[in-house]
């Protein structure tokens, strides 16, 4: 792992691509930093250092501007430079990429909103340099309209650079499959897949706007320079096809490709999938092969000859660019090793197997019941990510914790919240329920919930999670519920992590004093709870370290409901019986607010049980695939080590 210092040494300045034999299947300069803190703060630093440079011959400075999360933390850090370093937007012009359509600039999900909260009203840019699409144009001026944008960007000589972020359809601003290079600014029908990453946003798909005003292609190609900022694993796949694919209308973002001073800033989550990464071997056959890298290649190796780890030949090596690792290891050696890890890595015993040698096994053996404590990031990941797990640990006898780290009651919906507050009426009248229900029905589309309402919806959540852990013969005193801070703003938009979300989860750590912790190891996107609430255990467990009981503290990640480990990955995975893979979906069935609509259902429509179950499924398919035991269903972990 790059150090934070070798990071911040990174020059993102414009490079050919190809010139090395690694990159020679990229179309486009890419740079990929450990994380997207670091990566953001050195787009910061080339935007800051272009305004300084206009500055100094008394020039504007004309910026192309992007929304979302991705560039969030870049105007964090240009604000922190503003306020500490004195850097002025006094000669700054910005264009927005886009904005919804309709849309009211003082609705909290429009762009308007978004510009002026994490930027605009917090820097000394002159409010006439803003430029921000109008949501709320009239259709019959609309065309009017987008051409006079158009003719402002050139009256102010065009921009200098263009901020961009990337949808999983391959959209820059609103720019969708089929759009044209040519395409100005415009109004455009939004795809379904760019209102479902959106609908949590908006509470619901139901209310995601379906157009959108946006520049076009030709606009965007026309900046001086330009930056993408891609973050996150969810990201990877649209990352490969933009970096290594052929352009087409399909992808819009590969129309980058022709621009001659573009550059993808990218996280290592979102580079994961170009070749260089994904796999080396193919593009440098002189590289260091290391522990991971050879199970990594292994794995791959089996997927692509589509035969078990002791079937491979040494033929299937040299045939797929792994020579190199026959000339240090023999090929029977190689399978054999692989063999062993990933079997050795199956345990029906999560908490340690008692009066057992250890020396092969995940766990440790001693102590034989252990004090464990299990994260989970809303009132529901538990059973969803380990029900399994959860279920083996309780039932061999371990003291077993669940605590939710969030309440989970901006995912619950106003008629769920509405049924709730009319049955406690009904059973006790009350002008509070009266008024909750009030509030729900006056709710409009600008409106936040209010206190009382989010108290509501969290208790709903609470009442979901001990009729599961009770499902699972969890005592309710061993049921914890730390409503951390940052996620109580009642809004899809979190608070950053503070010093009392750290402290409340040192003080359960604390006061349990655990051999295991499991929490969530889900880095899809750096913006999202689940990355807050890992942050938080991380942080927490680094401050504990000098404290004994932390010396035989043990931290396991599990996935969420869209993903899991790869193969080469896991350390440990625990077989599940059909029987128990019935009690685990009995155990999600308890979380009745997150079934049949579930608010934030991501791009795949089904249940959550439905996704966990195919995934726990695949998981033992792929063992099996490998020439491992033939199982029901597994779930993955894999080990955190503090260095």
């Amino acid at each position: 792992m790059r150090s934070k210092a070798e990071n911040s040494g990174k020059n993102i300045s414009f490079k050919p691509v190809g010139q090395f034999e690694e990159t020679r299947f990229e179309k486009i300069h890419n740079v990929i930093f450990e994380d997207s803190n670091e990566a953001s703060i050195k787009v910061a630093q080339e935007i800051a250092a272009l305004i300084r440079k206009k500055q100094e011959s008394k020039k504007n400075c004309v910026l192309g501007l992007a929304t979302g999360s991705s560039p969030i933390r870049v105007y964090e850090e240009l604000v922190r430079m503003h306020k500490k370093e004195g850097l002025s937007f006094s000669n700054v012009v910005t264009f927005n990429l886009d904005e919804y359509l309709p849309m009211d600039g003082d609705n909290h999900q429009s762009y308007w909103y978004f510009m002026h909260e994490h930027l605009f009203n917090h820097i000394d840019i002159p409010r006439e340099n803003i430029h921000i699409p109008d949501g709320t144009i009239a259709s019959e001026f609309v065309i009017d309209y987008c051409l006079a944008y158009e003719k402002a960007i050139k009256q102010f000589g065009g921009l200098d650079f263009q901020l961009l972020g990337i949808g999983r359809t391959g959209h820059v601003g609103f720019n969708e499959p089929g759009s044209h290079y040519n395409s100005g600014t415009r109004v455009i029908t939004l795809d379904h897949i760019t209102r479902v990453d959106a609908a949590p946003s908006f509470l619901g798909i139901d209310n995601v706007p379906r157009k959108a005003i946006t520049m076009g292609i030709a606009t965007v190609m026309s900046a001086k320079r330009i930056v993408l900022l891609g973050w996150g694993a969810n990201k990877a796949d649209i990352i490969k096809k933009t970096v290594e694919g052929e352009i087409s209308s399909h992808v819009p973002a590969t129309y980058l490709q022709n621009h001659k001073n573009c550059t993808f800033v990218l996280d290592t989550g979102a580079g994961n999938e170009l070749t260089r990464n994904k796999t080396p071997w193919l593009v440098d056959e002189s590289l260091e092969w290391n522990d991971t890298l050879t199970a990594k290649a292994i794995v791959w190796l089996c997927g692509e000859t589509e035969k078990s780890i002791l079937s491979l030949t040494d033929k299937d090596y040299n045939d797929n660019g792994m020579s190199g690792l026959l000339a240090a290891q023999d090929c029977y050696d190689l399978n054999i090793k692989m063999f062993n890890r990933l079997q050795h890595s199956i345990t029906g015993w999560p908490g340690g197997k008692p009066n057992a040698d250890d020396t092969s096994r995940p766990e440790r053996a001693e102590p034989a019941k252990k004090r464990v404590i299990i994260f989970s990031p809303h009132p529901d990941d538990d059973v969803i990510s380990m029900g399994g797990t959860f279920d083996r640990l309780v039932e061999q006898g371990h003291e077993v914790h669940i605590v939710y780290q969030t309440s989970g009651n901006i995912a619950v919906s106003d008629t769920d919240a509405l049924r709730y507050a009319e049955i406690s009426k009904r059973i006790s009248p009350s002008e509070e329920a009266q008024k909750i229900i009030d509030t729900i029905k006056d709710k409009n589309e600008s409106s936040f919930d209010t206190v009382a309402v989010r108290t509501l919806k969290g208790n709903i959540r609470r009442g979901e999670s001990y009729a599961a852990t009770r499902y699972l013969g969890l005592e309710d005193e061993n049921v914890h519920f730390l409503d951390m801070p940052f996620y109580e703003t009642g809004t899809i938009k979190k608070n950053n992590l503070s010093e009392g979300d750290i402290q409340i989860v040192m003080d359960v750590i604390n006061e349990i004093q655990p051999h295991q912790i499991y929490a969530a190891g889900d880095l899809a996107d750096p913006h999202g709870t689940h990355k807050v609430c890992l942050d938080a255990v991380f942080e927490a467990m680094k401050r504990l370290k000098s404290e004994p009981f932390m010396n035989d503290c043990w931290l396991w990640l599990y996935r969420g409901a869209w993903h899991e480990w790869d193969v080469n990955e896991i350390e440990m995975a625990v077989p599940m019986s059909p029987s128990q893979v019935l009690r685990k979906r009995h155990a999600i069935f308890a979380h009745q607010s997150q079934k049949d609509g579930v608010m934030f259902q991501g791009n795949d429509s089904r249940e959550f049980w439905m996704r966990a179950e195919e995934r726990n499924k695949n998981t033992a398919a792929r063992y099996r695939a490998l020439g491992l035991s033939d199982y029901a269903a597994m779930e993955a972990f894999v080990r955190y080590k503090f260095d």
